[in-house]
């Protein structure tokens, strides 16, 4: 479902990714791990990049792609609805997402609802973001990706600003609504419990990818080191 062929990034002389290959099957939740600054982040951006590049009208088979960037790439001046509506601007017409930016129509208010509800976050749809938390920002960030309705998920920490159950839920939600998906966490019991599926990164490299069931805590204090 998705595959990634020889990602590579360095800054100067300096390099961040040595060349790495990867597939992931529908139904695969990976877990990217790993220390700060060991190329998580580059990674994820390098792979929406390759995956939007892919996804043209002459593709064998298109799927489309959440990305959940850790810098949320919300608008603070909007409301919540408005934030997490853009997931949507290219299903409808230029009319269509013109009225509801002016006067949301009540069956997207109601969708857009729903969402904010199952992340405790009810009540917020005509708040701005700018008012919002740290903890609310980023679960608007997630209401967006899962609005999208896409097929695989990219996201870079989008747990990083909640407590325990928060992060559960959160998480969660985002594994239970995409056919696969690739997340960044710094967690590793959270990575264990919401994951099918281990990468380790180590020195720009792939140093360990392994089914979750099979790994302890323990198994990835290597890349820690």
């Amino acid at each position: 479902m998705l595959q990634l062929v020889d990602l590579t990034a360095k800054y100067g002389v300096h390099v961040v990714l040595h060349p790495l290959s990867l597939t992931v099957d529908r139904g695969e939740h990976v877990a990217l791990v790993g220390k700060s600054g060991v190329g998580k982040s580059t990674m994820l951006k390098l792979a929406f990049n390759a995956l939007a590049q892919q996804a043209h009208p002459e593709a064998a088979a298109v799927h489309s792609v959440a990305f959940l960037p850790q810098e949320l790439g919300l608008v603070p001046q909007l409301p919540v609805f408005h934030n997490v509506y853009m997931a949507r601007l290219s299903r409808y017409g230029r009319l269509q997402n013109l009225r509801n930016f002016v006067w949301p129509q009540a069956a997207r208010a109601a969708e857009v609802e729903r969402l904010l509800d199952q992340l405790d976050m009810s009540s917020t749809l005509r708040t701005t973001a700018a008012s919002l938390s740290g903890g609310q920002k980023q679960r608007v960030a997630v209401a967006r990706a899962l609005y999208q309705e896409a097929d695989i998920l990219l996201a870079d920490e989008p747990c990083s600003a909640l407590d325990g159950p928060q992060a559960d839920n959160v998480l969660g939600l985002l594994i239970s609504n995409f056919a696969a998906s690739i997340v960044a966490l710094h967690d590793v019991d959270l990575a264990l419990r919401h994951s099918t599926r281990i990468i380790g990164l180590r020195g720009g490299r792939i140093a360990l990818d392994e089914a979750s069931a099979a790994l302890k805590p323990a198994d990835l204090e290597f890349l820690y080191d």
